[in-house]
């Protein structure tokens, strides 16, 4: 019984971590062994974990035989063109709901927060017709600013939360010693807001990596399309490409960890402790 009691709660918790860490990692793995997998199929009849003959022939195809470069570039493209554009935006609006003061504020504050219940989908047509309006239907700029409208409520709340924490005295502090304020949100604010900069720089990125219902509706080009929309148009009535599809999301998974890695360091917080004295 002292043997249970000393060792048997560590281990059932190793346990049980041991088999959610197995859990989280398998749909990983599974993606891994059918890009692997000659064919087009997910798994073996045997339901081997590994290929008897792994290949590297969906890389190969999805490479050289399809326009995925071409589509791995739209996509690097319009994710960090619509991530830039939503930190300027989003940085900029919440540090005037943070800091200014203006009539109707509160209700601004309040239409953002009442946009953000609705689904993005419910968008689609007034942003298609304002981009057809302006002449940038089709084009990847039009929808950068798509995606831009989409991710600015979420991340202006996000860092509009962020500023609120940041001691005011700071900026006061910078207005006496003759910085004008955007020198002020320039040189201390955004300084002291690299974690939640980073966070929302993530969010903006993720929001045009993964989307396919709006880039399937406002790009035509096959030469514009992102990785999302020129994968689904492989399919058909009669084959699902699966080992093109599991390869595809192997190399598509690359750039978004290395920006979470390059990221990462960021990530924490407590950054204004000591900012001011009390």
């Amino acid at each position: 019984m002292r043997i249970l009691a000393r060792f048997g709660v560590p281990a059932l918790l190793y346990a049980f971590l041991s088999a959610m860490v197995i859990f989280a990692l398998f749909p990983a793995f599974f993606v891994v062994q059918a890009a692997f997998r000659p064919g087009q199929s997910l798994y073996s009849l045997t339901l081997s974990l590994w290929p008897d003959h792994p290949t590297l022939d969906n890389f190969i195809y999805i490479w050289t035989k399809i326009p995925f470069p071409l589509w791995l570039r739209n996509s690097v493209g319009v994710s960090v063109g619509t991530m830039l554009a939503g930190l300027v935006g989003s940085a900029t609006g919440a540090y005037a709901l943070s800091r200014f003061r203006f009539a109707g504020k509160q209700m601004t504050l309040i239409l953002l927060l009442a946009i953000q219940a609705f689904p993005s989908v419910l968008a689609l047509i007034p942003i298609y017709l304002i981009l057809k309006t302006v002449g940038l239907y089709g084009s990847p700029f039009g929808l950068v600013l798509a995606y831009m409208s989409i991710a600015l409520v979420f991340c202006t709340w996000n860092l509009k939360g962020y500023f609120d924490t940041i001691p005011r005295e700071l900026d006061e502090a910078a207005l006496i010693d003759g910085c004008t304020v955007t020198q002020a949100f320039w040189r201390i604010i955004l300084p002291l807001s690299l974690p939640a900069l980073a966070v929302t720089a993530l969010l903006m990125f993720l929001t045009a990596w993964n989307e396919w219902v709006m880039a399937s509706v406002l790009l035509l080009d096959e030469n514009t399309y992102t990785v999302p929309v020129g994968l689904w148009g492989l399919q058909n009535d009669y084959r699902v490409p699966w080992g093109y599809f599991a390869a595809a999301s192997l190399i598509v998974s690359v750039p978004v960890m290395a920006l979470f890695l390059g990221l990462q360091r960021y990530f924490r917080t407590g950054l204004t402790v000591g900012g001011v004295k009390g």
